[in-house]
This record gives structure tokens, C-alpha cells and sequence, in this order.
């Protein structure tokens, strides 16, 4: 059996708001969010579930339960070179969203320091206790004001909104970053691909995919870890489910 087939777990996230920002119309103050959550967005709920440098998040796909429904707000932003001074800016935010989410687990090869921590049925088994808890820290929904909660599902349970509808094209989106600790390449890098939904699922190519549009962005350096920084799987299992089999 493949680590993936091993380590796929599934989550649902709920909101009341959600704001998966579209850069191009950040200029000025301006934010409007994309139609459906990003890889990148997807990615950083999962590892505020649980994550560890040992291994990388990946995204499978997301099924998009609810209606897809925007409601601008104006919000009041301080002038940082004036003080006591204010502009307003309109943000753009999703309502009331719901998604399922199918993700496996994925060695970081660029650690090849942290291969001792390498146990994938005590991650496996860490992750859905986490998702069980609701996560391990405070889930966002693409930005700090849009607050999400995170429950166990199995994809494809229940009735989605757009499981009868025809493909739905989005055009080009963000699919993610390039970090240097997960490429060995000391740059942070930018992919983009042509998002396509259907029946209410969108499925991610991997990060790896050489069909994806990538951007080098600015040098960056990988973060330093060793086993000495980080707390080991065993010690987290015994911590969330000491006593149990693996």
C-alpha cells in the first residue's frame, strides 16, 4: 500500500465568511476574493489541523457544498503614516460556505535530517484525532476575520449544491507557493493553473505537475529544523492518544 493510499484523510470546513483574496485586486486597499478556495488556502487549513516540517500536506480535492454568494463590506483601515487618520476600502467576501476536503500525506524529501520522525500510522492517526478536535490550531478561512470550524466527514457524504450542475470554468487562479523547504530551491516561487469544477469538485494537480505556470518571485532561504526543534511523532501520539493502538 503507497503512503497516500495510507495517510488520505478528509475534513469538512464551515464558515461564515470566507475571503480567498485574488491579488489583482489588492491594489489601493481592495480586496475581492475568489469564487472557490485556493490550494494554497486548502493547504494552510490541513497544517492548522496538524503539520510537522517531516512531511508535506497534499491536496486532492474539494467538493464546494453551498451556494457560491459574495457580500461586500466596507471596512476602515488606519493610515500607518497618519496618525489617528482612516480610509475606507471594500472587501469582497464569500457568505456562508461549506467545504469537503480529501488530502494525503507526503514525505518532505528536503528533510532528510527529521527521517526518524518518519512513522506515517502515527501521523495518520494524529491527523484525524486533530480533525476530531476540531484542529490543533485557529482555522481561517483565507484571512484572520473569516473564522472556520473543521469537522470529520467522508467526501462525497451528504447532498452538495452543484452535484447535478455542468462544468464550471474559473479561470486562471493561484494554486500556490513554491517554499524552498519543500523544493530545495533558495527562491520563493508562485503556480497558477486554469481551475475547471465539476459536479461541484475541483481536483488539484500536485505541486510537482509541469503543466502548472510558475513564477519565481524573490530569493528565500529554507527554514532550519532539526530533531531537537521539534516535538517527535512519539511524543505526540502518547500526548493525543496515549494508550491506543496504531
Amino acid at each position: 500500500m503507497s503512503l497516500k493510499e495510507r495517510t488520505t484523510f478528509c475534513f469538512q470546513v464551515d464558515g461564515d465568511f470566507a475571503l480567498f483574496t485574488d491579488p489583482i485586486t489588492k491594489i489601493g486597499g481592495e480586496k475581492f476574493t475568489y469564487p472557490v478556495p485556493t490550494y494554497q488556502a486548502l493547504k494552510g487549513i490541513a497544517e492548522s489541523i496538524y503539520w510537522k516540517p517531516t512531511f508535506q500536506i497534499v491536496i486532492d480535492k474539494v467538493r464546494i457544498m453551498k451556494p457560491i454568494i459574495t457580500e461586500a463590506r466596507d471596512i476602515r483601515l488606519m493610515k500607518y503614516n497618519r496618525t489617528g487618520a482612516s480610509d475606507l476600502a471594500r472587501y469582497t467576501y464569500l457568505r456562508d460556505v461549506s467545504y469537503q476536503v480529501q488530502a494525503h500525506l507526503e514525505w518532505n524529501e528536503q528533510r532528510v535530517d527529521l527521517m526518524k520522525d518518519r512513522n506515517a500510522n502515527k501521523h495518520y492517526a494524529i491527523m484525524k484525532r486533530s480533525i476530531a478536535r476540531g484542529g490543533r490550531r485557529d482555522i481561517f478561512l483565507g484571512t484572520r476575520e473569516c473564522q472556520g470550524f473543521v469537522e470529520e466527514c467522508r467526501f462525497g457524504q451528504g447532498s452538495g449544491y452543484y452535484d447535478d450542475s455542468d462544468d464550471r470554468l474559473f479561470g486562471t487562479m493561484l494554486h500556490g507557493f513554491d517554499y524552498p523547504d519543500e523544493t530545495g530551491e533558495d527562491y520563493l516561487g508562485l503556480r497558477l493553473w486554469n481551475v475547471v469544477m465539476k459536479k461541484g469538485i475541483i481536483e488539484f494537480p500536485p505541486p510537482t505537475d509541469l503543466q502548472l505556470h510558475r513564477r519565481k518571485l524573490h530569493e528565500l532561504e529554507a527554514k532550519k529544523f532539526t530533531l531537537d526543534d521539534i516535538q517527535s511523532v512519539d511524543d505526540t501520539y502518547e500526548e493525543l492518544l496515549g494508550g491506543e493502538d496504531e
